[in-house]
């Protein structure tokens, strides 16, 4: 029996921060589209700030760091900023092996944000 891989994710808008918290894996698959529809949404509504909770991602592959990517673009393009939140020691190991960790601002909690 083949063990599923999936993703989830659940979003919150507090103030002007959409908050999206990622679990399972970060891979090419159909509900990366609806990942993107909700960021598109928030920035077209102003939303300055993006917080990813990828403490319970447990993998992540080429075509999600593009979806990672895909986000801050889209962020940064309208003067904002994405913040990835309490990645495991694995997927830390990932973002600094790809360098994506001086391009992403990572923090353990929401109160590490700087106004």
């Amino acid at each position: 029996m083949r063990k599923q891989k999936n993703m989830n994710f659940a979003q919150e808008i507090k103030g002007n921060n959409l908050i999206l918290r990622i679990s399972g894996d970060l891979i090419g698959e159909e509900n990366n589209s609806q990942l993107i529809s909700v960021v598109s949404e928030a920035v077209s509504h102003q939303v300055a700030t993006c917080i990813i909770d990828i403490s319970a991602l447990r993998y992540i592959n080429s075509s999600g760091i593009g979806i990672l990517i895909t986000i801050l673009t889209k962020f940064r393009n309208k003067g904002g900023e994405v913040y990835l939140m309490n990645p495991s020691e694995s997927v830390t190991k990932l973002l600094v092996i790809t360098k994506l960790n001086s391009i992403f601002q990572i923090i353990k909690s929401e109160e590490d944000i700087k106004k």
